[in-house]
C-alpha cells in the first residue's frame, strides 16, 4: 500500500465495484460509450495533450492509455487495484507505438510520480466526484507544472435518466451541490451528452447489473428501448497557478 509524500500515513484505494469485480463487463461499457465521439472532440477541445506529459488517475485496466499515448510525449497510468494494473500492463503489451507509457501502482491521494512532473492529470470517471476528493486535489497541485492542467470528466448526477438511476442507488448525491464544489475549488465545467451504443440488449442490460443495483438496473433497462442511450457528462478543467495551491484548496 502507498503511503502519503505529505503525511506519511497509509491511503487507502477508493473502490470501484464495477471494474474491480467485472472488467469483462466494464468493457463492453467502455466500448459502448461516446459512439458518436463527441465527448473524445470535448476534451480535446477543452485540453491540448499533444507533446505533454500526461498522467491518468484511476486508469483502470489501461482502456484509454493508447489513445492518450497517440498525442502525448509520455504517458503514466496510476492505479489502485493490483489485478486492474496486470491487466493495463498485459493490454499494453501487444500494441505498438505505447513504448512511453507506464502503469504504476498507486492511489489518487499518493501519486507515485515527482512533484512537478506533469503537464495534464486526466480523470476519466475516476476519484473526482465532488466533496470529499479534497486530497487527490492537493495531490494534483504537487505533481502538475505551474500552468498544468487537471481534466476531470465524470458523469452529470443531474442528466435524466441515467443521473436519476445514479440517484435512486445514492439517495446523497446532490448534483448542485457537487457543481457548486468544482466551481468553488477553480473549474471551468461544461455538460456534454454522449450516445452509448451496444451490440445488443443483453450487453446493455449486463452493463446496468453492474453499474446499479439489482431494483434499478431492472427498471433502467425497462425503460430503455432498443441497445441505446444518452448519458450526461460534465468536462471539467483547472490550471493549476504559479503557485502550489489555490486559496479556496488550502482552506479545504
Amino acid at each position: 500500500m502507498r503511503r502519503s509524500a505529505r503525511t506519511g500515513q497509509a491511503v487507502e484505494p477508493t473502490p470501484s465495484p464495477n471494474i474491480w469485480n467485472w472488467p469483462e463487463v466494464y468493457e463492453l461499457e467502455n466500448r459502448a460509450q461516446d459512439a458518436t465521439g463527441v465527448l473524445h472532440r470535448a476534451v480535446e477541445s477543452r485540453c491540448d495533450l499533444r507533446d505533454r506529459d500526461v498522467l491518468d488517475v484511476g486508469c483502470g485496466d489501461g482502456y484509454h492509455l493508447a489513445g492518450l499515448a497517440r498525442l502525448a510525449s509520455s504517458v503514466v497510468g496510476v492505479e489502485p487495484y493490483a489485478p486492474l494494473v496486470t491487466r493495463a500492463r498485459r493490454r499494453l503489451s501487444g500494441l505498438t507505438g505505447v513504448e512511453h507509457v507506464d502503469v504504476r501502482p498507486g492511489a489518487a491521494q499518493a501519486l507515485p510520480v515527482e512533484s512537478e512532473s506533469m503537464d495534464v492529470v486526466h480523470a476519466r470517471t475516476a476519484y473526482f466526484f465532488g466533496p470529499g476528493c479534497e486530497p487527490g486535489l492537493r495531490e494534483v497541485d504537487r505533481v502538475l507544472r505551474p500552468g498544468g492542467t487537471l481534466l476531470v470528466v465524470d458523469l452529470d448526477t443531474g442528466f435524466s435518466p441515467y443521473g436519476d438511476w445514479m440517484r435512486a442507488d445514492v439517495p446523497a448525491l446532490d448534483p448542485a451541490r457537487i457543481e457548486d464544489f468544482f466551481a468553488q475549488h477553480g473549474f471551468d465545467s461544461a455538460s456534454v451528452v454522449a450516445e452509448w451504443r451496444f451490440d445488443d440488449r443483453a450487453s446493455l442490460q449486463r452493463v446496468l447489473g453492474i453499474e446499479f443495483s439489482a431494483a434499478v438496473a431492472a427498471r433502467a433497462a425497462r425503460s430503455v428501448a432498443g441497445t441505446s442511450l444518452h448519458v450526461g457528462y460534465r468536462v471539467r478543467t483547472r490550471q493549476k497557478p504559479h503557485g502550489l495551491l489555490t486559496n479556496v484548496t488550502e482552506r479545504s
